[in-house]
């Protein structure tokens, strides 16, 4: 429930509308702008940077916008407006962001080009692409100027921990890889060899029930999990009777998607 109602907020985050000052945002063409002279009507209007990078102010005519913070076109606002008014009290608030672009590929979810219509973090995007079952989140990465800046989205999405989010900036790239292999198979002496769609936190006890438990026939003690990763394929030994009768639960492995269960046989 607390992860459900933190996606809730991230999501609602992405649909309301923003007013920013902050410092470190840079003012792009299309951007919407309100600009505020205190005490001069004329001077307090909205304005859209045009695609040349300008706005254009009543008595100054145009004036270059694209590529500056909004404290830094306050600040040139307030200096030029001087020949205008006496000692001008200048704002500068973006109201709306047109021109911040993420790309997202990978084949994990929808490929494309975002527009980001206000400032937003790495969750409140990865909350719009909805279901992520086939994204391999481990294995996803943000990268910024072509640099990985953040790896793995698993423990940010499914288990809320918010301290990865990362602000996103106009330009960055989300590779978010097809999860392959979304199945645990256990074979051998078990009731009903099959293959499970994985869960998060599965262990090899939960497979070998969910295939109807061991066989009258199974070593139970002489059970293996095969795992293949980058450096090729592992085999992790699993002494399953030591989990039933003596709670070892050390024992009890906790699996991965593609991971193979093997039950043997009892030569006796």
């Amino acid at each position: 429930m607390k992860i459900r109602s933190m996606l809730l907020i991230a999501a609602i985050l992405m649909v309301l509308p923003i007013t920013t000052q902050a410092g470190d945002y840079v003012i792009g063409e299309g951007d919407m702008l309100d600009i505020a002279v205190w005490g001069v009507k004329e001077l307090t209007f909205p304005a859209k940077v045009r695609p040349d990078g300008k706005i254009t102010v009543p008595g100054l005519g145009d004036v270059a916008a694209s590529g500056q913070t909004p404290a830094a076109l306050q600040s040139s606002l307030t200096l030029r407006l001087k020949e205008l008014v006496k000692n001008p009290i200048v704002t500068v608030a973006v109201t709306g962001i047109t021109n911040s672009k993420i790309y997202v590929f990978g084949g994990g979810v929808k490929s494309g080009v975002f527009e980001l219509l206000q400032r937003s973090t790495l969750l409140q995007l990865l909350c719009t692409f909805g279901e992520v079952k086939s994204a391999d989140l481990k294995k996803a990465y943000l990268l910024r100027n072509g640099k990985k800046i953040k790896e793995d989205f698993h423990a940010l999405i499914v288990n809320g921990d918010t301290s990865g989010d990362v602000q996103l900036e106009s330009g960055d790239s989300l590779f978010i890889p097809l999860l392959l292999d979304k199945s645990v198979y256990v074979l051998g002496a078990v009731n009903m060899p099959k293959a499970i769609e994985y869960r998060e936190g599965m262990t090899v006890m939960e497979a070998i029930l969910e295939s109807g438990g061991f066989t009258k026939f199974a070593s139970q003690n002489d059970t293996q999990v095969r795992r293949k990763d980058a450096e090729g394929e592992v085999s992790i030994p699993v002494k399953a009777k030591d989990i039933i009768q003596g709670g070892n639960m050390s024992q009890n492995v906790k699996l991965k998607p593609g991971d193979y269960i093997i039950v043997k046989e009892s030569i006796f």
